[in-house]
């Protein structure tokens, strides 16, 4: 590091401050701590500090070597408690991540200190990251450990049953000890955990049972560890926020967890959005809050192909609820009868107050059929008209025939109202077609990025076809914008992709982000693979995707999938 920017580092540390609860925090300071050198300052304020039961070290990026510097000073604190560590390892390599831990981990134990929470999320350090916290997680540290923050780090199935492990023999050992582990709060999502990591993770709150928060969205979970997880919590007796926001239940899941609700009185905060729960998975689970949990005051069922009936038996369900903030039935299947339906019944029972949004129901499939596609399919609308194709030979004329010229796509036409079948029927010259229809617009980032947008937003991870098709539109639109980029043109070029996703501000207030992300995430997964895209642009990516949105949050998999391949590079 340059003297220069070893002064920048020093001014920086001037303004931090430690307030009334000894927090030391470095957050946000953006400080690249890759030396022993580096680190010494931070080292220096550590060792000042006579009381220090907090440390933040948010928004900085850490090397082992830094690590090691900073674990001496840490080691002289034996009162610490609080490890705000979340995103502190931003553009580090796996194999650099976990000797960081460990030299952090060692100093905690050596210290002799008692860890009231530990907070790693953010950090993309995947199952092999697990490995640097075994050592601290098992140790005595831990037997005090109340908040576990392990959000968004890429555990994967791997990771999720090695830290299963970790707290089983903390556990133990605590029990043995006399100082049983009372963890409260368990936070890991976005970690792809799937039903044999959150089985494993099952086992390990059963044991626990002193939970009072689990949070573990968009982790992959299906009926199996829907399953094993509702077993675990109903030795949760104390717990007061259940978050399993899009996994999926189906019926199945929604008995499970419905069976276990009666036992988990004190729950203050409910939420099953995104979860695939259906109308008849919705009736099961209203029945099991119906006649008690008066303490809830969030509840989410959101985004689950709820119909009329299974939606008015979760707002009958919401009377008794004294405490009741919001009842979310967002993007569901109600149409308009049953909107109103609901809207009386919260009504009815003096709780209309509480009604979260209802303007995004997606209405009944009877709707559905009589509005047809909002965008207006053009071709497949006169194909309709025309009748439908028959293949069976017996059937058909032989001879000449009239029939009616099928309608060509144009780019134009795609781009005024994209879908999947235009893009299909645009055919192999696509890529072409739609570089001519732009003109000299291809080489402004802007525009070719938006062009991207729209060819990916039809994409589903399921429909090969289509995939293949944007990305090849992709290669073509993209390769000669950045191979003739000049200096700061990565940089130009990220940063219009999170903008026209929706996931950074723009300057244009007009502006109207995707409703959903996912075909965009998807087309950028195989994007950012090729040899065109810039080394920066996915460094920065990498930094903001892994970082809570709303458009992001509701993608899943596709989020997911993207930054394992941005984590490899």
């Amino acid at each position: 590091m340059a003297s220069s920017d070893i002064s920048q580092v020093t001014d920086q540390l001037a303004k931090t401050k430690v307030d009334e609860t000894y927090e030391l925090s470095f957050k946000g300071r953006g400080l690249k701590l890759n030396t022993a050198k580096d680190a010494e300052v931070i080292a220096n304020e550590i060792e000042e500090c006579k009381t220090m039961t907090a440390l933040r070290m948010e928004g900085n990026t850490l090397g082992a070597d830094a690590a090691e510097v900073i674990a001496e000073a840490l080691q002289k604190h034996p009162e610490f408690q609080r490890a705000h560590w979340s995103d502190m390892f931003t553009g580090r390599l796996k194999t650099e991540i976990p000797p960081a831990l460990k030299h952090l981990g060692k100093a905690i134990i050596a210290a002799g200190a008692g860890l009231v929470e530990l907070d790693l999320s953010d950090n993309a350090f995947g199952p092999t990251g697990v490995d640097g916290l075994i050592e601290l997680l098992k140790s005595p540290s831990c037997y005090t450990l109340k908040e576990l923050k392990l959000n968004n780090n890429g555990l994967g199935i791997g990771g999720g049953k090695i830290l299963s492990q970790c707290l089983l023999d903390c556990h133990k050992s605590s029990c043995a000890a006399g100082k049983p582990l009372a963890l409260r709060v368990f936070i890991s999502g976005r970690n792809r955990l799937e039903n044999d990591g959150a089985t494993a993770l099952a086992a390990a709150f059963k044991a626990i049972g002193t939970l009072e928060e689990i949070t573990m969205p968009q982790n992959g979970i299906n009926p199996p560890g829907i399953s094993a997880l509702a077993d675990a919590i109903a030795h949760n007796k104390g717990l007061k926020r259940l978050n399993l926001n899009d996994n999926t239940f189906t019926v199945a899941g929604a008995k499970s967890i419905a069976k276990v609700l009666p036992h988990v009185q004190k729950l203050e905060v409910l939420n099953f959005g995104d979860c695939l729960v259906r109308t008849d998975g919705a009736k099961v689970l209203a029945s099991a809050i119906a006649d008690s949990h008066t303490s809830l005051r969030e509840v989410n069922f959101s985004g689950n192909e709820i119909s009329k009936p299974g939606a008015t038996a979760i707002a009958d369900a919401m009377e008794n609820k004294v405490n009741l903030e919001l009842l979310d039935l967002d993007s569901n299947q109600l149409g308009e009868d049953g909107v109103e339906e609901v809207k009386g019944t919260m009504e009815a029972i003096n709780k209309s107050d509480k009604l979260g949004s209802l303007s995004g129901d997606e209405g009944t499939d009877d709707e559905d059929e009589e509005e047809g596609d909002v965008h207006g399919e053009e071709v497949e609308a006169k194909e309709d008209e025309d009748g439908d194709a028959v293949d069976d030979p017996e059937l058909q004329v032989k001879g000449k025939a009239i029939s009616p010229e099928k309608q060509s796509v144009s780019a134009k036409d795609f781009l005024a109202f994209p879908s999947p079948t235009k893009l299909i029927q645009l055919g192999t010259g696509r890529a072409a077609a739609l570089k001519q229809e732009l003109g000299s617009d291809c080489s402004d980032v802007d525009k070719a990025v938006q062009t991207f947008i729209k060819v990916s937003s039809v994409v589903t991870p399921v429909d090969t076809k289509t995939k293949e098709a944007a990305c090849d539109c992709t290669d073509k639109l993209f390769e000669d914008l950045l191979l003739d980029s000049t200096e700061g043109g990565a940089s130009l070029f990220a940063n219009s992709l999170l903008v026209n996703m929706g996931v950074l501000k723009g300057e244009d207030k007009k502006f109207r982000p995707p409703s959903s992300i996912v075909g965009p995430l998807t087309v950028l997964e195989y994007a950012v693979k090729q040899p065109y895209f810039p080394k920066q642009s996915r460094e920065i990516l990498s930094a903001f995707i892994t970082k809570p949105h709303p458009l992001l949050d509701k993608s899943g998999p596709a989020r997911h999938n993207l930054l394992q391949t941005l984590f490899k590079f």
